[in-house]
């Protein structure tokens, strides 16, 4: 990709960026890595990531962590935000909902690596750390 790209082409698959949007949505949104080829972790941390417990309904709060190494695709982080923000009233077994998030940026990103590590919070005595990680196979030669 050259440095050349216009801001036009950067920004032209972001719809959220810029937007007042005061609801969460399930939609995470992309722009091109201009350095492709060059293996390089991009890491985003959400102190703030809440669910409820699928049994009780109860609050379970977590740091979610996320680190990728991208190919030709970068997450915006204000989508990243919102899809985050888009489980607090939905209920989910910790590791459950790790997963979902490294399938969601997956799917969206199609990266070289990823990993998503939910760090929940203390409740009923025990902390539950989940490490849900993905690496695309390799290519034939």
């Amino acid at each position: 990709m050259s440095d050349e790209m216009s801001k036009e082409e950067m920004l032209s698959d972001l719809t959220l960026l810029g937007q007042n949007v005061r609801k969460p949505i399930r939609k995470l949104e992309t722009f091109p890595n201009r350095h492709p080829g060059r293996p390089y972790v991009v890491t985003l941390v959400c102190p703030e990531f809440t669910c409820l417990c699928a049994a009780t309904g109860q609050p379970d709060f977590a740091t979610m962590t996320i680190r990728y190494i991208p190919d030709q695709r970068i997450v915006e982080s204000k989508s990243l935000k919102l899809y985050l923000w888009s489980f607090r009233d939905e209920g989910h077994f910790h590791e459950h909902v790790t997963n979902l998030i490294l399938d969601d940026l997956v799917k969206a990103l199609d990266p070289l690596k990823c990993e998503v590590t939910g760090a929940f919070s203390v409740r009923g005595g025990i902390s539950i750390t989940v490490d849900a990680k993905y690496e695309r196979a390799a290519q034939p030669a």
